[in-house]
């Protein structure tokens, strides 16, 4: 993992309940080149027994809210068909299926893309 790249162009965002961390996300704001323009989300997590009760949503909001923020056009992810939950998520806060984001992160494992325009969701 590039670690040095991550503290240097990407947020760590974390949510809290009674001071116990209960999810974190990930939001990259500082890409260059292609994806300049563009945030990208990554490793949203809520705890088991956390999830259902708005974390993961409020995360997500607020990794949208960050990017327009920051001055981005669009934000993007992936997700896979096993993460049900993550997609609907990812459908309900008004992604739409990319295919030209997919790619295979692993052997046999099918990555799956997503984007959000900024220009046309507000959140």
């Amino acid at each position: 993992a590039n670690v040095r790249g991550r503290m240097t162009e990407a947020e760590l965002l974390v949510a809290e309940r009674n001071g116990d961390l209960v999810g974190a996300v990930t939001l990259f704001t500082g890409w260059r080149g292609a994806q300049e323009g563009t945030a990208g989300v990554r490793l949203l997590s809520v705890l088991p027994d956390q999830r259902g009760g708005g974390v993961g949503r409020a995360l997500m909001e607020h990794c949208i809210r960050r990017a327009r923020e920051t001055g981005k056009r669009r934000v993007v992810l992936t997700t896979t068909q096993e993460m049900g939950t993550a997609r609907d998520l990812t459908e309900s806060v008004g992604f739409v299926r990319e295919t030209g984001l997919d790619h295979e992160p692993a052997p046999g494992v099918r990555a799956e893309g997503y984007a959000l325009d900024l220009g046309s969701d507000p959140v």
